[in-house]
């Protein structure tokens, strides 16, 4: 296994200079799990749907696929959950983050990247801002829902 000191101040502070709102939510020896929220944005974050053909322009400039049933985000050390208020309505502008600590020592980064510290604080950067601007999406029906793209309601989704 491999082991990872992340430094939860780094990723704090990755976060609030994209934009989001970070509330620790657990730090254990082998997870950190935060809930980020783009208070300031007025539109949803962009978690859509890669199955619906209304999505196919994102779909084919996105970087970052969550399995649908799992959470995980592929190739990567990320796990998602979507954020739900007290009546159970999805948060559209919100979502849980969780980094492992402990890796496969088979795990690989994405392009060949190490697999360190640094490379983690990278690919989590990244996969924030896309959450933002370019889209990031969910392959497959189970726990993780979209909250952007064709499927929205006229209100949008709350």
């Amino acid at each position: 296994m491999l082991l990872l000191e992340l430094d939860s101040q780094i990723i704090d502070n990755l976060s609030r200079q994209l934009g989001f709102d970070v509330r620790p939510l657990d730090d254990t020896p082998r997870a950190l799990t935060l809930e980020l929220t783009a208070g300031d944005r007025d539109s949803p974050l962009l978690l859509f749907d890669a199955t619906d053909s209304g999505n196919a322009g994102w779909f084919s400039r996105c970087q970052f696929y969550v399995d649908g049933k799992s959470g995980q985000v592929l190739q990567t050390p990320f796990s998602v959950a979507n954020v739900r208020d007290r009546s159970g309505r999805l948060q559209n502008r919100s979502i849980k983050v969780q980094v492992s600590k402990e890796l496969s020592t088979r795990f690989r980064m994405p392009g060949r990247q190490p697999v360190n510290e640094q490379g983690i604080y990278a690919v989590l950067y990244n996969f924030l801002s896309a959450l933002l601007e370019t889209g990031v999406a969910v392959c497959g029906p189970g726990v993780v829902k979209p909250v952007a793209g064709r499927g929205e309601s006229p209100r949008g989704r709350t």
